[in-house]
């Protein structure tokens, strides 16, 4: 295992210089700006994103202050089509999602959306995420109340009216119904498999740009 020792330095170094970085030359996205007129919510509370393959966005989360808790798995169909090599047609309406268990205290919905849109994802990107096609990566937000939603939407049209991305916000915002957890082999992925071909390219990107950009939210 020698010959991996470079590689947390080689990631980062290929992300300085633009070959990993993704949205390295899209400005900066600025927090959402009525957040600070918002009381937080009390007690534990659930956020259910969809950004392309759940592995990478898993992985960000996980790796967020105040985030107790990261599941992947399948928002937006039903739950007898609730299966990966199903779910993989792009024909049952789900998306890969995660689902995140934070401390409103630590976090809040905002800060995870802004996370969600800087380095999870790319918001402007339709029915794919990097190599993945289909409608099952599509850009989501399914919010679980009126104060979801209302963030959602208000953030997303402070981003499109400030110009920050080259392109329009095509992420969805949508009544979340349920969630359901993807087979276990698909947890904790990037911890379980760092080595990966398609983590190392497409994800251990992420964590870089999250440690770089959001300091003060970042954890080990």
């Amino acid at each position: 295992m020698n010959r991996f020792r470079s590689l947390p330095r080689f990631i980062a170094l290929l992300c300085t210089t633009g070959f990993l970085s993704g949205n390295a030359a899209r400005a900066q996205v600025p927090a959402f700006a009525p957040a600070s007129n918002l009381s937080p919510a009390k007690g534990e509370q659930t956020a259910v994103l969809a950004g392309g393959c759940f592995w990478g966005v898993d992985a960000v989360f996980k790796h967020v202050k105040g985030v107790s808790a990261v599941v992947s798995g399948y928002s937006g169909g039903g739950a007898a089509t609730a299966h990966y090599a199903v779910v993989s047609t792009g024909t049952t309406g789900h998306a890969e999602s995660v689902q995140i268990t934070y401390d409103p205290s630590q976090i809040s919905y905002s800060d995870l959306l802004r996370v969600f849109f800087s380095v999870a994802h790319d918001p402007t990107q339709l029915n794919r995420q990097g190599p993945d096609v289909g409608s099952q990566y599509r850009s989501a937000i399914f919010y679980a109340n009126g104060d979801q939603r209302a963030t959602a939407q208000a953030y997303i049209a402070q981003l499109g009216s400030a110009h920050v991305f080259p392109g329009p916000i095509v992420t969805e915002v949508v009544p979340f119904e349920h969630f359901y957890p993807a087979e276990a082999y698909h947890q904790d992925y990037l911890a379980r498999h760092p080595y990966q071909p398609y983590i190392v390219f497409n994800d251990l990107p992420k964590l870089h740009r999250l440690k770089q950009e959001f300091p003060a939210l970042y954890r080990e």
